[in-house]
C-alpha cells in the first residue's frame, strides 16, 4: 500500500479550505484517509497553516510520501516557525 500525505478539499464554492491528510494513494481526493495532520487555509492573508509536527514526523518515518503541494506547504510552515522563534 503506497501511502501519501496530501490535501483534501473542504469549504464552500470559491472558498476552499484544505485538510492535510495521510491516505492510500489509490483512494479518491475526498475519500477515505488514515490520519489528519493539519489544515491549510489559502483564503486568509497570509495563508494559515496548522500542522502537527509530531504526527508528520511519524508518518514520514513510516515511509509516507508528501505530494508536491504538501512539500511546499510544509516548507512554508517550517520557515514561518523559524521566523517566529
Amino acid at each position: 500500500m503506497a501511502v501519501r500525505i496530501r490535501l483534501t478539499r473542504k469549504g464552500r464554492k470559491k472558498q476552499p479550505f484544505y485538510r492535510i491528510i495521510v491516505a492510500d494513494s489509490h483512494s479518491p481526493r475526498d475519500g477515505k484517509f488514515l490520519d489528519i495532520l493539519g489544515t491549510y487555509d489559502p483564503m486568509q492573508d497570509p495563508a494559515v497553516i496548522k500542522l502537527d509536527n509530531e504526527k508528520l514526523a511519524g508518518w514520514l518515518a513510516k515511509g509516507a510520501l508528501p505530494t508536491g503541494t504538501v512539500k511546499t506547504i510544509i516548507k512554508k510552515h517550517n520557515d514561518a516557525a523559524v521566523e517566529a522563534a
